[in-house]
């Protein structure tokens, strides 16, 4: 009897690489032809944004790149998910098909769909567990509850051993009969029509080889300074893994091995900064374990009593102003900037910008978490949901609604020589330090030898930060008699 040579299909979707990838390294060893699958569905639930396309076309591009040197090729198609798995499964004859557990609410419901659907029919369907160091159902309480609070989250899954590192996938197994329907990458049409992305090259690599070379530096000589560099805007400190975190081009998995291996040979001596580190791979694997457990949070509060919060009605000048990096307020401003420029922000900068848009200005978090979703290369629905709602005080934290930045204080705390502010804000760079993060008490004369008009050069607050504090603290006080 002749062996089944029906090809599998590997799904790629947020693990694009081929250094551990569980899923694809099991499709690769069944000694059959294998379907390397991308779906572009623009109709999906949370589309990506703009900014998260333009990495998506460059990281495509790569991973296709790689899969060639393995003696495959990427299959690329635009549309319905499901519909078009069904097509390649009639086009090819495939039996078997292939992926890396997701944990979006919505990406959750179409593997459980597809899974059960194909089991009825016979289809073998294996997914692994690629994205994560740990399921999210993995770590929790003695009572099988989740947790709420990351500290205790962090603490709980030290106790467990992270999955293991699979290795690279170095051949895999090609059928050469083109698909119908199949597409270029360049047909997909992902690059923004706007040219507002044009320097984004200058930042960032993206794909595999651009995440190893990230890494690799981090563990060089950002690491060795990681626990304060990481707070300072204006410093190359933070391990600017995260867009490639998100698109799946490295594992956390890889990154903690990576880590330990520098331990283990003592090339790397574990204190504050490698514990620090570590952590805010933690706080990634927390806002997964949040969303796969209360997967309502992507747009609606943890906090119950949030449901009741009087939020301002959005005025569309004003969300522009805060988008467009022209609050009046230097250190927004200059995230803002950043953001718009660079496609990332630096992430102390991201709450300080996130409370004068929740806490000041009083408007819905989801304001924000949009607008982020949209410009940010590093968009990952768990660690925005997770990341806004914390700053809203509406999510899993101890600290709630009354802890309100001061964009001011927080300035002259960590860019105290204003360099991040006037590098992103060059109109008001003439500034004496005392005044870069508040123009608005600089004197007249201070002003005019900066060449400064405020209303003019560069814009009056938005708000008033001691008033505004002071509004946001009643509403809060409108809504914490509720039971959480």
């Amino acid at each position: 009897m002749a062996a089944d040579r029906s090809p599998i299909i590997f799904w790629y979707r947020r693990d694009l690489r081929l250094r551990d990838n569980p899923a694809l390294h099991w499709a690769s060893g069944q000694k059959k032809p294998v379907i390397c699958l991308f779906i572009f569905d623009e109709h999906a639930d949370w589309p990506l944004g703009e900014a998260s396309l333009w990495w998506l076309h460059h990281s495509l591009g790569s991973l296709a790149r790689d899969i060639k040197l393995a003696g495959n090729q990427l299959r690329l198609f635009a549309g319905d998910t499901e519909t078009i798995i069904d097509q390649v499964m009639s086009d090819t004859g495939a039996r078997s098909i292939a992926w890396n557990r997701r944990y979006e609410p919505h990406a959750i419901e179409i593997d459980k769909r597809i899974k059960a659907r194909y089991q009825q029919q016979g289809i073998e369907v294996y997914s692994a567990a690629g994205n994560l160091s740990h399921e999210p159902w993995q770590v929790t309480k003695e009572n099988k509850d989740p947790y709420r609070v990351f500290t205790a989250y962090w603490r709980a899954s030290l106790k467990h051993d992270n999955l293991p590192v699979t290795p690279i996938v170095k051949t895999i197994p090609n059928t050469r009969k083109k698909l119908p329907k199949e597409q270029s990458l360049d047909s997909l049409e992902l690059l923004p029509t706007l040219p507002w992305a044009g320097e984004f090259p200058a930042h960032w690599t993206p794909g595999e080889a651009g995440a190893a070379n990230n890494l690799k530096t981090l563990l060089k000589s950002r690491i060795t300074a990681y626990d304060q560099a990481r707070d300072i805007p204006a410093s190359p400190g933070t391990s600017q893994l995260s867009p490639h975190l998100a698109f799946g081009e490295i594992s956390p998995r890889q990154i903690n091995a990576s880590v330990a291996t520098k331990l283990k040979n003592k090339t790397l001596i574990r204190d504050d900064n490698v514990n620090t580190f570590l952590k805010e791979i933690g706080w990634r694997e927390f806002a997964y374990h949040l969303m796969y457990h209360y997967p309502h949070t992507v747009d609606q509060p943890l906090d119950a009593r949030f449901k009741k919060f009087p939020w301002k009605k959005p005025k569309a000048k004003e969300i522009e102003r805060w988008q467009q990096g022209n609050t009046g307020i230097p250190l927004v401003d200059a995230g803002m900037r950043q953001l718009w420029q660079t496609g990332w922000m630096h992430n102390r900068v991201r709450m300080i910008v996130g409370s004068l848009l929740i806490k000041n200005m009083g408007y819905h978090w989801l304001e924000g978490a949009r607008w982020f979703w949209d410009t940010l290369v590093d968009a990952d629905l768990a660690s925005n949901t997770m990341g806004w709602q914390w700053v809203a005080g509406s999510g899993a934290d101890a600290a709630p609604y009354f802890r309100v930045f001061n964009p001011v204080r927080q300035g002259e705390r960590f860019d105290p020589q204003g360099d991040y502010v006037r590098q992103w804000v060059p109109e008001i760079a003439g500034l004496p330090n005392k005044h870069i993060h508040s123009p608005w008490t600089a004197s007249a004369a201070e002003l005019q030898q900066a060449s400064i008009i405020l209303g003019e050069t560069y814009p009056n607050p938005i708000v008033d930060l001691k008033l505004s504090r002071v509004e946001a603290l009643d509403r809060f006080a409108k809504i914490k008699t509720h039971i959480k």
